[in-house]
């Protein structure tokens, strides 16, 4: 298949402008959880995203009328689960004794159970609409619809605007949040609107990528990005730029290949992406920080030696 017919098939065209507009978001959104150095809380949110999905389906299945799998109810039970699971992960670090991470596992690991038993609840009733209910682990991009794309499309219009009007409190809240309380803002505030980031970047892919492979998205451009710049405009826009152009990339090959998952293939660009940008990043990379220690030993050894 040429570019040329990929753009003039429909299906293959709402596959790209989906996934480009989840990578697009993720990829700015998510740099501020890679500099506040809580990338777990990522995974968190993504894993913790699959009972608020389910239990929506199992809702609708009740309630008739309801379509189960309408994406803005899909994401809105996520978003609720997976806020949940955030401000359980911020409450068992405050009230209790965990650390970070073992709080952040309990959380996962606690949430991901629910939500593994809703989905063999409805994998093993008879529900009809229950076909392929498992994409929603995993992503499958060939569902998307034109509905799905505008709902995408409204969700990531309000996240990046809600993103330039608090560009400050976000700004704050990543490089130095005891500065940021300090200065008046309230601590619990600047991590609220912290994980609100985290759980929007995750729940618009949840049709799309799907809510387990929706870490690379939010994490991998960010971590590339971070190589390459030291500003934070800088990086949001080079991060949205590789997340876009990673999904754009595996949605062609993943289609010129075989049809083989859009989700997977976009995540395995992600990774050379990353890997790449370790290597080859001007200042940061590892090549460049080799030539800097070759170039400091060899003025070392041709220096004169005092006497």
């Amino acid at each position: 298949m040429t570019i040329i017919d990929f753009f003039s098939d429909h299906t293959f065209r709402t596959v790209l402008i989906g996934t480009v507009v989840v990578g697009v978001t993720a990829g700015a959104l998510g740099c501020f959880t890679y500099l506040r150095k809580q990338t777990l809380i990522a995974d968190v949110v993504s894993h913790s995203a699959l009972p608020g999905a389910m239990a929506f389906f199992l809702l609708a299945s009740v309630i008739h009328g309801i379509n189960g799998r309408n994406l803005i109810g899909l994401a809105a039970g996520s978003l609720i689960t997976g806020s949940l699971a955030a401000f359980t992960t911020q409450w068992l670090i405050a009230k209790t004794k965990l650390k970070p991470d073992a709080a952040m596992s309990v959380s996962l690991v606690a949430y991901f159970s629910v939500g593994m038993l809703l989905l063999n609840i409805i994998t093993q009733g008879d529900f009809p609409e229950k076909g392929g209910i498992q994409n929603y682990l995993f992503g499958n991009a060939s569902t998307l619809t034109q509905s799905d794309l505008i709902i995408t499309a409204v969700i990531t219009t309000i996240a990046l605007i809600g993103m330039l009007l608090f560009w400050k409190e976000l700004k704050l809240a990543s490089f130095d949040i005891n500065y940021a309380s300090a200065s008046g803002f309230k601590r619990q505030l600047l991590d609220g609107l912290l994980f609100t980031t985290v759980v929007t970047a995750i729940v618009i892919g949840v049709k799309a990528v799907g809510l387990i492979l929706m870490i690379a998205f939010v994490i991998s451009p960010a971590a590339a990005a971070r190589q390459w710049t030291r500003s934070l405009r800088g990086m949001v826009i080079l991060a949205a730029a590789i997340g876009g152009g990673s999904a754009s990339l595996g949605s062609y090959l993943s289609v010129q290949y075989g049809n083989i998952p859009t989700g997977p293939v976009i995540v395995l660009i992600l990774f050379v992406v990353v890997l790449l940008s370790l290597f080859l990043a001007p200042r940061r990379g590892l090549i460049a920080k080799l030539r800097g220690k070759r170039i400091q030993l060899a003025n070392l050894e041709n220096e004169p030696v005092k006497r």
